[in-house]
């Protein structure tokens, strides 16, 4: 009997994980850059069930059973979100649609490589430095310039240029006056190089990365693959734009119904062994 409460239990925490992912999901809605993530989950390893008695009789088989589920991991979806014009010359959007050769990736961003083996469309990121000088990576482009002239993220990271140290405009210059230009050069209103590039770097995978927070990512160890974009790769970035989250707000709306109706259910079952445990230990053999 017991076997049966753990079951619902552990189905109980698995949609109670995929219940607080899909309202993350909802909150980042209107976040710059925020990848949406979803929750997987699997079941615990099959055990074989067999019958057995006082004697020495052999066993009997009597099947296979899983003992319940839990939720494994959390993965971002990285696909391409909408932007949004927002006329700020702070405002940075990537576009990325990176190809590689002898695949066609779907929808999802994935593929099937000649092997069969799956393989996950590269990403474009901007590259920044917080303050532990870490080097993390992200979507979100609502940067702001210091007063020394630094360019920074909303978290107060550093924007990093080609050069591998934080972009700093010359001292009276404002991005108001530059322009962006198509290999992610910053210029004057003359066209003059004022010496800052925006360092964009290529994800080979990006389900290496490990979501940090404030939109930041980081290879959890050094097996990540990550480069500098080379010319004539499928990016732009563009000024005066912000790319949207990628949260599909409807599925987000069915997904949070669907796993509270999955909680409840779960809940019910374990309504129903406790009362049946209640009647196993009060009645059951009570005596006159």
């Amino acid at each position: 009997m017991l076997r049966g409460l753990y079951t619902a239990a552990s189905g109980m925490i698995a949609q109670q994980r995929r219940h607080d992912t899909v309202t993350n999901n909802i909150a980042n809605i209107h976040t710059p850059g925020y990848k949406q993530t979803n929750a997987v989950t699997r079941s615990f390893p099959e055990m074989l069930l067999s019958l057995t008695g006082v004697d020495q009789a052999e066993r009997t088989t009597v099947g296979r059973w899983t003992s319940g589920v839990f939720a494994e991991e959390s993965l971002s979806i990285h696909l391409q979100g909408d932007l949004t014009q927002t006329n700020q010359s702070s405002d940075f959007a990537l576009i990325s649609n990176i190809e590689v050769d002898g695949l066609a990736f779907d929808a999802s961003g994935k593929a099937t490589g000649p092997d069969g083996v799956p393989v996950f469309q590269p990403q474009a990121f901007f590259t920044v430095q917080d303050g532990n000088g870490d080097i993390r990576y992200t979507r979100g482009g609502k940067f702001t310039v210091t007063g020394d002239g630094f360019l920074m993220t909303s978290d107060g990271s550093n924007v990093l240029g080609t050069n591998g140290a934080p972009i700093q405009l010359p001292a009276g210059v404002g991005l108001d006056s530059l322009i962006l230009t198509d290999d992610q050069r910053f210029v004057d209103s003359n066209g003059v190089d004022i010496g800052a590039q925006l360092l964009i770097t290529r994800i080979e995978n990006p389900n290496d990365l490990v979501r940090e927070g404030n939109g930041n990512f980081r290879f959890v160890d050094d097996r990540g693959q990550a480069r500098a974009i080379e010319v004539g790769e499928r990016i732009e970035v563009r000024q005066g734009y912000v790319e949207r989250s990628n949260v599909d707000s409807a599925q987000a709306a069915v997904d949070l119904m669907s796993a509270l109706r999955a909680y409840e259910a779960n809940q019910k079952v374990i309504q129903f062994y406790d009362q049946s445990l209640q009647k196993a230990a009060n009645e059951v053999g009570r005596v006159g």
